[in-house]
C-alpha cells in the first residue's frame, strides 16, 4: 500500500487546471516532509510517493528517496517529469528505490502539451519518458482531458506507443482550482471525452496488435460511457494508494472520492455502480445527468473480502482503543475499507479492496448494517451461515467515545447464531401456512420439511418455480408431494393458468430478479383476495478472512447470481406501489444477521389493486 505525500505546491508548470491554483506559494518544510515518511513507515506503508504541486523541484528531492529507502520502502513520484529529462537525477532516485512514477503528459506534441500546461515543457516531459522506460517501475503517463486537447488524444497514443512498459492513462479534467475558475473555457462535456477516449484507446490496441504493452486506463468517467472498458478504469485506490497527507496536516487521511458523486435519480441500482467513479460534483451542478446511461442487467456480487494484512497489537487492555489511545491514530484509517477485529486482547487490520462495491456501500454495510462476519470455514464461498460465520460487532467502548461517528471503530466477536434466530421467526410463519402457496425460486429448498409437513397433512398445496430446470428434476425425485414448474417470476409458467394462491413466497430469490416490478406485478396477480406475500432475502456483507481464504474466494469459477443488494427498505418501496397492506417487517441492524422480510395481506375482494 502507498501513501502519497504533499510536499508543497509550487510547480515549474502552469497548468490551467491546476488544482491548488490559489495555492502554489505554500510549502512543506524539509522537516515535515520527514516527519510524514516516518510516520508513513509506523503505519505499516510499503511505498512512499512525493506529490505537490511539482516535488523534483525540491533541493531536498534525493535526501528524501534516501530516507524513504533507509526505511525499507520503496519510493515514488506524482510529475510532470521535467527534471526525470536528465539521466543523472534518475539515476541517483533509482539507487534509492524508484519504483513508481506518475507523469503528466496531455499532448503527443509540444503545440498540444505546451498550450495544456502554459509552459514550453513538452521536450523535458516525454524526454522524462526514455529515461524512465525499460527501467522496471510502475510507470504512468496521465493525460488530463480538456476543451483544449479533446480532438488530440491519438497524438497522445502515438507518441507513447514506443514504449510497451507505459500505462497511458485518460482523466477527465476535475472542476477544482483552475478547473473550477475556468470550467466554461476547460470543461468538455463528459459524454465527449468518453467517445473520444474509446476512439483513442481503440486505435492504441490496434496500433500495438499483439506486441506488449503500452496498457490504456481512464480516470473519472462514469462506466456507463465506457462500454467493454469498464476493468480499464484507474484511480488512487486502483494504484493502491491507502492515504495521504496535505501541507499542514497533522497526520494522514484515507484517500476518498467525495469529489464525485452518483446522482440517485439516475444511479441507484445501476450494475455498475460499486466500481464507478460517478460525476464530478461541479460538473453534475453544471450539467445534471442527461448523458448517464444506467446498467441494470448485470450480476452483482452479494459479499466482499476484507483481507488480513497484520497483527497490529496484542495484549490489549480491557476498555482500551488501540487507536484513539495508540499510535495508529484515528484519521488514517478508511472508516469502510479498513477493519480492526479484537479478540483475546489482539487486534488484527484488514482492508477490503474490493471494486464490486463503492465506498458509501461498504461504509453502510459495515457501519449502517452491520454486516460484518468473521469467515471461519475452509470453503470458497460459506454456504452454512449459521456454521460458517461468526458475526463481529462494534465494540462496547466506541459507545460514548465522541469520534465514534468518523472513526473507522473496533469490532469484537459476538458469540450467538444470529442467523439461526432470525431464520426461526421465518419457520415460525411458514408453518402455519395453509392452502395454495406458490414458491417462486424454489431450487434450493432450505425450508423443505416446513412444507412438507403441511402438504402430507393435507394441509397446504404446494407449488414451486424454479428458472434452472435441472435443480427442477432433482427436487421432483425428492419432493413426491410437490408440485413443480420450470419458469420465472417474472413470466410464470403457462401450466400455470389462471390460478390464484393464497400465499405468494419469495424466499431468497428478490435480489436474484432481474426485473422486481414485473415479478411483482405478475405474482400479486396471482394473489387470491385476502392472499399473503412474503418477501425474504439478504443484504450484502463482508467478510474477514485470512490471505489464503481470499485467494482462493477471489479465484473461485462460482457465477454471480444477484441482480440487487436491495434492503427491506427498498423491496419496500416498490411492494407499496402495488397497494398491499403490510403486516409485518424485519429490518437489518447491527444486531441482527443479513435476513430481511416483509410479509403482506391483498385486500379483500371489492379493494382493487394498483398496477
Amino acid at each position: 500500500m502507498k501513501a502519497l505525500i504533499k510536499v508543497g505546491y509550487a510547480c515549474n508548470d502552469h497548468c490551467g487546471f491546476c488544482h491548488t491554483l490559489e495555492v502554489r506559494d505554500v510549502q512543506g518544510s524539509s522537516e515535515e516532509v520527514s516527519r510524514k515518511i516516518r510516520r508513513a513507515k509506523e503505519l505499516g506503508h510499503r511505498t512512499v510517493v512525493l506529490s505537490g504541486g511539482e516535488p523534483t523541484i525540491r533541493p531536498e528531492l534525493v535526501d528524501w528517496a534516501a530516507e524513504v529507502a533507509a526505511l525499507d520502502m520503496d519510493f515514488g513520484l506524482v510529475t510532470n517529469g521535467r527534471m526525470l529529462a536528465y539521466p543523472e537525477l534518475v539515476e541517483r532516485l533509482l539507487a534509492h528505490r524508484l519504483r513508481y512514477v506518475y507523469l503528466s503528459l496531455h499532448g503527443g506534441t509540444a503545440r498540444v502539451h505546451d498550450l495544456l500546461v502554459r509552459s514550453h515543457a513538452f521536450e523535458e516531459t516525454y524526454g522524462a519518458l526514455k529515461n524512465l522506460s525499460g527501467r522496471g517501475l510502475d510507470l504512468t503517463a496521465n493525460c488530463v482531458i480538456t476543451r483544449q486537447n479533446l480532438d488530440h488524444l491519438r497524438g497522445v497514443v502515438d507518441a507513447v506507443l514506443p514504449y510497451p512498459d507505459v500505462t497511458l492513462k485518460f482523466s477527465m479534467v476535475e472542476p477544482k482550482g483552475g478547473g473550477d475558475k475556468l470550467f466554461n473555457r476547460l470543461m468538455p462535456r463528459v459524454a465527449e471525452v468518453a467517445e473520444k477516449v474509446r476512439d483513442a484507446i481503440a486505435y492504441g490496441v490496434e496500433a500495438r496488435g499483439r506486441a506488449s504493452g503500452p496498457a490504456f486506463t481512464h480516470g473519472a468517467l462514469p462506466l456507463c460511457l465506457m462500454p467493454g472498458l469498464e476493468r480499464d478504469f484507474d484511480d488512487l485506490k486502483t494504484d493502491r494508494f491507502a492515504t495521504m497527507i496535505e501541507v499542514g496536516e497533522p497526520d494522514y487521511f484515507p484517500v476518498d472520492d467525495t469529489n464525485k458523486i452518483q446522482p440517485p435519480e439516475t444511479c441507484a441500482g445501476c450494475s455498475l455502480s460499486g466500481a464507478c467513479p460517478g460525476l464530478y460534483r461541479g460538473y453534475h451542478e453544471a450539467f445534471g445527468v442527461s448523458e448517464l446511461v444506467p446498467v441494470h442487467d448485470r450480476p452483482r456480487s452479494n459479499s466482499f473480502n476484507y483481507r488480513f494484512e497484520r497483527l497490529v497489537a496484542r495484549d490489549v487492555p480491557d476498555a482500551h482503543c488501540p487507536l484513539r489511545d495508540g499510535a495508529l491514530g484515528v484519521t488514517p484509517w478508511d472508516r469502510g475499507r479498513h477493519l480492526f477485529a479484537a479478540n483475546a486482547g489482539r487486534v488484527a487490520l484488514y482492508r477490503a479492496d474490493t471494486r464490486d462495491f463503492s465506498d458509501a456501500e461498504v461504509a453502510d454495510i459495515k457501519h449502517g448494517l452491520g454486516q460484518v462476519y468473521v469467515d471461519v470455514s475452509k470453503k470458497d464461498a460459506p454456504d452454512d451461515f449459521a456454521r460458517d460465520l461468526v458475526k463481529l460487532e462494534r465494540a462496547a467502548l466506541c459507545d460514548a467515545c465522541p469520534q465514534r461517528d468518523t472513526c473507522t471503530g473496533l469490532f469484537e466477536p459476538r458469540l450467538e447464531d444470529v442467523f439461526g434466530r432470525d431464520d426461526a421467526q421465518l419457520r415460525k410463519l411458514l408453518r402455519a401456512l395453509e392452502g395454495d402457496v406458490l414458491d417462486l425460486g424454489c431450487g434450493e429448498g432450505p425450508y423443505a420439511e416446513e412444507f412438507e409437513r403441511a402438504a402430507r397433512a393435507g394441509r397446504l398445496r404446494y407449488v414451486g418455480v424454479d428458472p434452472r430446470a435441472a435443480e427442477i428434476t432433482q427436487l421432483a425425485k425428492r419432493w413426491p408431494w410437490a408440485e413443480l414448474h420450470v419458469g420465472t417470476a417474472e413470466s410464470l409458467p403457462a401450466e400455470l393458468g389462471g390460478r390464484r394462491f393464497d400465499h405468494v413466497l419469495m424466499l431468497r430469490s428478490y435480489n436474484h430478479l432481474a426485473s422486481p416490478e414485473s415479478a411483482l406485478r405478475a405474482c400479486i396477480a396471482r394473489l387470491a383476495p385476502g392472499g399473503r406475500l412474503l418477501v425474504v432475502d439478504n443484504v450484502a456483507f463482508g467478510l474477514a478472512r485470512t490471505e489464503a481464504q481470499t485467494r482462493r474466494g477471489e479465484s473461485s469459477s462460482a457465477e454471480l447470481e444477484h441482480y440487487r443488494n436491495d434492503s427491506a427498505a427498498m423491496a419496500h418501496q416498490k411492494v407499496a406501489e402495488f397497494g398491499l397492506e403490510l403486516l409485518e417487517r424485519h429490518d437489518i441492524g447491527p444486531h441482527s444477521s443479513n435476513q430481511w422480510l416483509l410479509h403482506y395481506r391483498r385486500p379483500s375482494s371489492g379493494q382493487p389493486l394498483r398496477s
